[in-house]
């Protein structure tokens, strides 16, 4: 009986791309996000397209986006939409005639649905970890 528990197998996460699409999604061009972080739009063009960065850059382009760096580092836009897609199915159904007219913020609801996924992911991990240490145990 094998007793270590396998790795969860991640797709990789481009932080530049994130940068941009948080960027986009606050109505914030290039060129003035540049001048924000006192670097030039070129230094800014080339960041957002780094598969990963260092941190200092990621915690002050995080602070000035106003969001978590962990949201820029571990953000999958696809895991997002996956979850907006479920969340909607299991909300309304094919016969429902609702309308929303509540408006809201795409960019708070993605970090909202991507914090709640990341604290999901967090208690896999322990549960994991306690299901790893209960087979050491028996072991």
């Amino acid at each position: 009986m094998d007793t270590e528990a396998e790795p969860i197998s991640r797709k990789k996460i481009h932080e530049g791309r994130n940068i941009r699409h948080f960027r986009e999604l606050r109505g914030i061009k290039q060129e003035s996000f540049a001048t924000e972080l006192h670097m030039s739009q070129q230094n800014l063009s080339r960041i957002e397209q780094s598969d990963t960065l260092d941190d200092q850059t990621l915690v002050q382009i995080a602070t000035a986006l106003g969001i978590n760096p962990e949201t820029l580092r571990n953000f999958d836009p696809d895991a997002a939409i996956n979850l907006i897609n479920n969340i909607h199915d299991n909300q309304f159904d094919n016969s429902s005639t609702a309308m929303i007219y509540q408006q809201f913020n795409p960019l708070e609801k993605i970090s909202e649905l991507y914090e709640r996924l990341l604290q999901k992911e967090h208690e896999v991990l322990r549960l994991e970890d306690q299901l790893r240490k209960l087979r050491d145990s028996m072991a």
